[in-house]
């Protein structure tokens, strides 16, 4: 299986200022890829879709209600 290539990397608003952090990016295809940014182009990117994003989303927001 070939994986979406992700565009648009943003970095996490929680980002430490040292690139301890992590981005955001969303293929053509709609799947949302997650990467380090310490190794950007050359690290490995996590893929999760629409609905594994936003179940992961409301899980961490849970956490911290």
């Amino acid at each position: 299986m070939t994986l979406p290539s992700c565009k648009n990397w943003r970095k996490s608003s929680y980002s430490a200022a040292n690139s301890d952090c992590v981005e955001v990016g969303r293929s053509a295809e709609g799947m949302i890829g997650v990467r380090d940014t310490k190794q950007a182009v050359n690290g490995p990117v996590l893929h999760f879709s629409t609905r594994e994003w936003s179940d992961f989303l409301r899980a961490v927001r849970s956490q911290t209600s």
